[in-house]
């Protein structure tokens, strides 16, 4: 029988439950026990896919095609295993699948109901998960304890308790202790009232993870757990790490949580194996030197916006045992052909995906600026489609080159909607998605750092390469160097005159990992390193 852990959150929002929850699932994994990760988010929306990245930060896409909230990102980095559709639920999900089945009989006649139909279509989204492979599962709830629309997945969670046996179920509560600076003291009481929340539902946590901003101290420690009634060594302290993300697993362990876990399951407890983790914060953390990478984007401003990107940048440098800077250039900065003095400095120049007209002059002006002085370029999606027009105009000598997602009445539609995209007219989840193949050209840059020529990566996009510009891009020297097998769609391109110059119409980033960093963002790091020894 599979075990559960819920994780929720408490006082504010943004407390990182999304990094502890894959903590957790790292711990265990380390300990030998089998795991699945869900995200269960309180939204209306189906899925993230149509919202703003200022409201959402990146929407990260599955094997599957599913888009997903960004922190299966840190699931699947943390614990080496891929997610799935069935791994982030919604709850706008939830009433769109209730609806359809009331609409299709499937209820007989009864009268819909928060309770149970709402909440039993919840359990069953969390049950699909504990399959007979899978020791425990390990659910995040989105939001913050109180959130009016979080209160149908607290309801459904407190049931599993009932249902599955206190045995078979743990709840992580994860709160902040606000420092008053004027007092010079840590305040217990928002804490306490969280807790007390959750016990009003009828959940009672079995530890607590505090986040605080200075360390927590024994009498502290013993006033949370005499409050929020939870043992004093299962009030766990997770102040903010100093160095990277990956060493809060670490900090975790340090102080039982995994041993609380397999303790309160009655599970066995074997010794953690944390030597590959340590060993790869480690590179993170004491790093040999650092190497410059300007990402010259539409959401310089936003960190989130780029979240799975920065960590395979890290991944990549932790590979060479570097610190990677990232220089984050807003495109729009770079709009009147002026390039910025922060691109002049950088070892590496990457144009992230991306939609819509903005700041697209700029990432075209900041690739021109890469190819012509030999500094290495990585394109990623609509970076491809920009590299290809960047090369179509000044090299091919196609004017006025563009795609037809900004100009459609470009002379030269280098770039054009995907024939089967022609027809859609709803926006969520009818893009190109999830895991495609794709065949590497025999002897291409490509092929030499992926070591084969058959890989598949993860894709979001609606736009490609115009097949009918194909000859004269190839007879100006650019190198389709990655096609889907059927040899219709461009997949990668590379300039082979230069140092070290690849695009990618999908999302290698999604598949980056801290213990197996992409062989793209590897090789791209090394290329950087490259240009600044000399």
């Amino acid at each position: 029988m599979a075990k559960y852990i819920f994780v929720t959150g408490g006082v504010v929002s943004s407390l990182g439950k999304g990094i502890t929850a894959a903590s957790i699932g790292r711990l265990l994994i380390a300990r030998g026990l089998r795991i699945r990760m869900l995200k269960m988010d309180p939204y209306l929306n189906v899925d993230p896919g149509t919202m703003s990245p200022y409201q959402h930060g990146e929407v990260y896409v599955t094997d599957d095609g599913a888009e997903t909230d960004l922190d299966l990102g840190h699931y699947e980095r943390f614990t080496g295993q891929p997610t799935s559709r069935a791994s982030s639920v919604s709850s706008g999900r939830i009433y769109w699948d209730v609806l359809q089945k009331e609409r299709r009989g499937d209820y007989l006649g009864h009268t819909i109901q928060m309770i149970p139909h709402i909440t039993d279509e919840i359990k069953s989204r969390v049950r699909a998960l504990a399959a007979p492979d899978v020791d425990v599962v390990v659910v995040e709830i989105g939001g913050t304890v109180g959130d009016i629309e979080g209160l149908t997945f607290l309801e459904a969670i407190r049931q599993i308790g009932l249902e599955e046996g206190r045995d078979n179920v743990m709840y992580v509560h994860m709160t902040y202790l606000p420092f008053i600076r004027a007092a010079g003291e840590l305040k217990t009481k928002p804490s306490q009232q969280s807790v007390a929340k959750l016990r009003e539902i009828g959940i009672v946590p079995d530890a607590l993870v505090c986040r605080s901003e200075t360390p927590i101290g024994e009498d502290l420690r013993r006033k949370l757990s005499l409050f929020c009634n939870v043992p004093v060594h299962a009030v766990i302290e997770e102040l903010d790490v100093r160095h990277t993300i990956y060493e809060v697993p670490l900090v975790l362990a340090e102080q039982g949580l995994d041993e609380i876990i397999l303790v309160h399951f009655r599970l066995a407890r074997p010794g953690a194996k944390l030597a590959p983790w340590k060993a790869m914060v480690d590179a993170l953390v004491r790093p040999e030197g650092t190497v410059k990478i300007g990402v010259v984007g539409k959401y310089s401003e936003l960190p989130d916006a780029y979240k799975s990107l920065h960590e395979a940048l890290r991944h990549g440098g932790a590979a060479h045992r570097q610190a990677v800077e990232i220089v984050r250039i807003s495109a729009e900065d770079i709009e009147d052909g002026k390039i910025p003095d922060e691109l002049k400095q950088v070892d590496g120049i990457l144009v992230p995906g991306g939609f819509g007209k903005r700041g697209t002059e700029g990432k075209i002006a900041a690739i021109r600026y890469a190819r012509e002085n030999g500094i290495p370029f990585f394109g990623i999606c609509l970076g491809l489609q920009c590299a290809v027009i960047e090369y179509a105009r000044h090299v091919a000598g196609l004017a006025g080159a563009h795609s037809t997602e900004i100009e459609p009445a470009t002379p030269h539609p280098v770039v054009c909607l995907m024939e089967e995209q022609e027809k859609v007219v709803d926006l969520g989840g009818s893009m190109r998605l999830g895991t495609w193949p794709c065949a590497l050209k025999s002897g291409s840059l490509a092929a030499r750092i992926y070591g084969a020529e058959n890989i598949s990566e993860r894709h979001r996009h609606r736009y490609e390469v115009n097949n009918r510009y194909r000859a004269q891009l190839e007879a100006a020297g650019l190198v389709l160097s990655g096609l889907s097998p059927d040899g219709h769609l461009v997949e990668m391109v590379e300039v082979p005159t230069h140092s070290w110059f690849v695009a990618v119409q999908f999302h290698p980033e999604l598949k980056s990992q801290p213990l197996q960093p992409h062989p793209l963002f590897r090789d791209f790091i090394g290329a950087a390193l490259k240009r600044k020894a000399g």
